[in-house]
């Protein structure tokens, strides 16, 4: 199994703004005062189209796809917490905390991937959670490392721990299970999205251990990692502040790797740690601070990795 791809999908959004309904758990999201929603979208839309010129630059295979006003999805630029394509033909469904971001997951994104020669042979749909409160965050949630057949989840209100070993089963992933923390008002809260704080590459992984507040599951989740062979790169609470942990690695042309993050992401990052990545792969950034802010996800978030098999 590979860890990277070089196809994504990503949404271009028509109605970006700050969603209320996530905002609850979600600490990372702010209100941009005094800017009117059709200027927080221009925004959000401005930085969309320089960063998908940047990765079709280096040949990322970028399907975009078109948001509608049709639905009220202001979250519609993070299509990974609702789907993920794997290699053996199966695209995942998941269910969502915020009932307005249910309205993302739509049928015709599988009919364009297809059109462009993906194959796509089973659907799992685990949606049918929400009715009962349960909720898990695609990849967001769960962060998988595809090579080694482990699934990464921290738990939190939209990770639920029973249905997440439900996909582990599903899919032939070991569940890596922890709970990971964030200082909010100097009370410790739990992380909403695992990939907030976490990024696993083929053979590196970036991590906030300080997050991981039980010292035997963070030893536990390193252990993990390292057992991989995965050369371990910490990061601080801040640099999470500032989505470093929000990074993904893709391949571009002649397969050559890239992490790809935001320009905040980037510029929290010491020389020694951009070295430390810079072993592995080069690194992309692109500024998304009208969408970090908004949103309260970053990079990783707006790209849907499709592992499907291509006839």
């Amino acid at each position: 199994m590979k860890q990277t791809t070089n196809s994504i999908v990503m949404i271009r959004p028509v109605a970006f703004r700050m969603n209320e309904q996530t905002a609850v758990n979600n600490y990372y999201q702010k209100v941009l005062d005094g800017l009117l929603p059709s200027t927080v979208n221009a925004k959000a839309q401005q930085e969309f189209d320089t960063f998908v010129d940047k990765l079709r630059a280096v040949g990322v295979d970028v399907t975009v796809i078109e948001d509608t006003l049709e639905m009220d999805t202001p979250d519609s630029i993070f299509p990974n917490n609702w789907v993920s394509f794997h290699e053996n033909g199966d695209v995942a469904l998941y269910p969502m905390f915020a009932k307005n971001r249910r309205q993302e997951r739509r049928e015709d994104i599988l009919d364009t991937l297809e059109e462009k020669g993906f194959e796509i042979t089973n659907i799992m749909d685990y949606t049918s959670a929400e009715e009962d409160g349960i909720f898990l965050e695609g990849t967001g949630s769960l962060l998988l490392d595809r090579a080694n057949g482990k699934a990464y989840c921290a738990l939190s209100p939209r990770a639920d721990e029973e249905l997440f070993i439900e996909f582990c089963e599903d899919f032939d992933y070991a569940p890596v299970i922890f709970e990971a923390f964030q200082t909010v008002d100097g009370e410790r809260k739990l992380i909403y999205h695992t990939n907030v704080m976490m990024c696993l590459g083929e053979t590196f992984a970036v991590i906030c251990a300080d997050c991981i507040d039980d010292k035997k599951e963070r030893k536990m989740v390193l252990d993990n990692l390292k057992a991989d062979n995965k050369e371990v790169i910490l990061i601080t609470e801040a640099q999470v502040n500032n989505f470093a942990g929000n990074m993904l690695e893709i391949r571009g042309n002649d397969d050559k790797r890239y992490i790809v993050m935001s320009a905040s992401a980037h510029q929290s990052l010491t020389s020694k740690q951009i070295e430390q990545l810079e072993k592995h792969a080069e690194i992309l950034s692109s500024s998304l601070d009208t969408i970090e802010a908004c949103g309260g996800g970053s990079a990783r978030c707006m790209m849907a990795e499709v592992f499907l098999p291509r006839n």
